[in-house]
């Protein structure tokens, strides 16, 4: 990652970095992302900075600068101040005695008249400019309240329309080659600064040359994943849907055994299964949801399970869905470039040969096929009270599957480009989208969320243009290869992980931003709750192979995408833009005290522990978080110390090793039913079938180190603050 093209104004050492208008349109930080210098050097040595001359601003002056810690340089003297030592000031300026009173008299009054003339036309040229050209820059240290109103007017539903459809047309080449030129070049002419392509070159897991299949050993009867005959008709009618229903990183092969209905895989239900049934080597009908898929296919594997046949049950969808028939894809990768597992894939990167990541055969089919499978009627019936798609005990029923993928070196783009802040460049915001990438899923919610970038990009820029910055720098990304398991962001982020762990203050995703058109489900961690409402669901695991039009048809007017992108944006400006981060100590603490409610064992250690984090983020949040959100009390020096200490807190909860699927933030819920430490509820489930409760207490440790790892970080920063005043005082 190269960063180039710095350049700050130079100030004065005692300068606050609240400047006025004409200091905040003398200062420009260009970022460039050199991608082939990134495929060229494997390690973060490289990041350099190299000051290039300012083409916006037309300042000649620059200085090298280390984008770790950015400070403004020392300022030229003023004129005065240097005329004053200079050792010939006083004989350039020593006048000579007037010759007479009178004189002297008339010299006065002739500049009195002057000046007065001056002084009132002065009065007339600043009233027209101010009343005519208003300046689009807030006051010094505060934010206008009409600024982001101001920026997210200009976002219409019919741009956002007419970006959507621009898009979906590229996607039929089946390349996302021209589609990320398309999102580049149109980055670009936004203004967006220094837009740039990110390659990296991955193993994808593709479907095969033909459909995977399932057949009924009793009637010799072979469906495809969407429950249609194998024949060559079905696959002429719907080839790209059959190809794309598959398991990215499945094992392949073929397996005839009996399929054992194993619900949602939950450990209570593997517990009874296992009691009447011999799971090895059988095939598991397995529903999507209320557990991470990667969590349940690692259980069915742990349990000798061959092969799982995934599917999601009518019931836990809207009336108004009827995915019965509908295919879907879905990826066993956990994140990044399977042969590179932790590092990026640049050139010379050593590769490992994983083809899979899983033992299992594992297929989706649609809820009509399971119907089949089962011989089960419709899901809903007559009173339109929802029937669970399940296999009785009882009954026996063995299949043949047939799973075929192709695994291929590819290359995945991303598209990066930024806005850089004003008076903390040094610190990131990014806004994350992804594109369509050649070979996934045909849905279209990656035009949706292309558009919406897009959109925010058109208003911030027009903006931008007219002279403002965010504070901090907002960095825009469209990600490739999401399907297969984020693949570009994870590589990107491997890529640049020093940089990035040290200088990220969040990251929005936009990814997939129009999934209905009844209810807003946003995600946030702990700190931000302040800002959106949490609803995580795992259904969303499956990638449908939705039609060009389905996103039309859920919002005709776009007016939802306008609503989404305007709500989306005020959250990003509030981020880059406020004196103080908007974070929230104290929600934290919240948390962690409602994460202990419940009945659960080998918790009052937990509890003391998270009453004293309480006090502590109680005495952070009143004593230094009031102070600083106060104009009148407010110094730039305690609001950058202020500043680092939120943007890191929620660091104190990321663990390193959690379960398959779980989130490394363990005050993430799994699903926004559950209000309590995933790992410790999953640690407990671990422990019923065994007489050691070892897992339970790994998990506790897990928890109170985490939650004592905070409390200090809280406590380390008020005495920081104590010491800062102590020593003024």
């Amino acid at each position: 990652m190269a960063y180039q093209k710095v350049h700050a104004d130079q100030r004065a050492p005692g300068h606050s970095q609240y400047l006025d208008n004409d200091d905040l349109q003398a200062t420009a930080l260009d970022l460039e992302w050199d991608m082939e210098k990134e495929l060229e050097e494997s390690g973060f040595d490289q990041f350099q900075l190299d000051s290039a001359e300012n083409q916006n601003l037309g300042h000649s002056e620059t200085v090298d600068l280390n984008l770790d810690s950015i400070q403004p340089a020392t300022s030229p003297k003023g004129r005065f101040q240097r005329l004053q030592e200079e050792s010939d000031y006083i004989t350039h300026y020593t006048r000579s005695a007037p010759k007479s009173n009178r004189c002297n008299f008339c010299h006065l009054l002739k500049i009195l008249c002057t000046a007065t003339i001056l002084f009132i036309f002065g009065i007339l040229i600043g009233y027209y400019v101010h009343t005519n050209c208003p300046s689009d820059a807030p006051s010094s240290g505060t934010v206008d309240p009409q600024l982001y109103q101001e920026i997210l007017k200009t976002i219409q539903a019919e741009d956002i329309k007419k970006s959507f459809r621009n898009l979906v047309q590229l996607y039929k080449n089946e390349d996302d080659t021209e589609i990320s030129k398309k999102i580049k070049t149109q980055w670009t002419s936004l203004g967006l600064e220094d837009v740039q392509f990110v390659n990296y070159s991955v193993l994808l897991n593709l479907p095969g040359p033909s459909p995977s299949t399932v057949t009924l050993s009793s009637s010799g009867q072979c469906f495809h994943p969407n429950g249609q005959p194998c024949s060559e008709e079905a696959r002429k009618d719907s080839s790209q849907d059959l190809l794309y229903s598959y398991a990215a990183y499945s094992a392949k092969g073929t397996l005839k055994a009996e399929v054992i209905d194993v619900s949602y895989g939950m450990a209570d239900d593997l517990k009874r299964i296992r009691k009447i049934k011999n799971v090895t080597n059988q095939i598991a009908l397995l529903k999507l949801g209320k557990l991470p898929l990667l969590y349940k296919l690692s259980s069915l594997e742990k349990a000798g399970f061959g092969g799982v046949l995934l599917y999601i049950d009518p019931c836990d969808l809207p009336k108004t869905v009827n995915p019965s028939h509908d295919t879907f894809m879905v990826s066993l990768n956990p994140g990044g470039d399977p042969s590179t597992p932790g590092y990026p894939s640049v050139d010379g990167s050593f590769r490992q040969s994983r083809s899979n990541l899983t033992s299992l055969l594992v297929q989706p089919i649609s809820a009509s096929l399971v119907a089949k499978l089962i011989s089960s009627p419709k899901a809903r019936t007559k009173n339109d009270a929802c029937s669970p798609l399940e296999l009785p005990n009882n009954e026996v029923r063995v299949i043949s599957m047939q799973v075929q993928t192709v695994t291929k070196l590819k290359t995945v783009t991303n598209v990066v480009g930024y806005v850089m802040g004003l008076t903390s460049p040094d610190r990131y915001i990014i806004v994350g989208s992804h594109h369509h990438t050649a070979h996934s899923y045909n849905g279209q919610e990656w035009a949706s969320s292309t558009a919406i970038i897009t959109a925010f990009i058109r208003a911030l820029m027009s903006k931008v243009k007219r002279g403002w910055r965010p504070d901090r720098t907002i960095v825009f990304c469209s990600w490739g290869g999401t399907a297969f398991g984020n693949i570009g962001s994870y590589e990107w982020g491997e890529d640049f992980k020093k940089v990035l762990q040290k200088n990220v203050v969040a990251y929005i995703s936009l990814h997939s931003p129009i999934r209905g058109n009844s209810s807003l489900y946003p995600v946030a961690s702990p700190s931000l709750q302040q800002l959106v409402v949490e609803g995580p669901s795992f259904l969303s695991e499956a990638l449908f192979s939705t039609r060009a039009t389905k996103i039309e048809e859920m919002d005709p007017s776009f007016n939802l995408h306008e609503t989404i992108t305007k709500l989306s944006g005020e959250v990003i400006l509030q981020i880059a833009n406020e004196p103080v981060l908007p974070f929230n100590a104290l929600d934290i603490a919240l948390e962690v005290q409602n994460n202990l409610k419940g009945d659960q064992p080998n918790i009052h250690q937990l509890l003391a522990m998270a009453s004293r984090l309480r006090e502590s983020a109680e005495l952070f949040q009143s004593d230094e978080m009031r102070p600083a959100n106060d104009p009148k009390e407010r110094a730039p020096i305690r609001i950058r110390m202020l500043n680092d200490i939120l943007q890191d807190m929620e660091k104190s909860f990321l663990v390193k090793q959690v379960p398959p699927g779980f989130y490394r933030n363990i005050l993430y819920h799994l699903d926004e039913k559950t209000s309590r430490f995933s790992i410790l509820i999953e640690a407990w489930e671990h422990c019923k079938p065994l007489a050691s409760n070892e897992t339970l207490q790994e998990a506790v440790s897990e928890v109170l180190n985490s939650i004592n790892s905070a409390q200090v970080y809280f406590k380390a920063g008020l005495d920081v603050f104590k010491s800062v005043l102590d020593g003024k005082n």
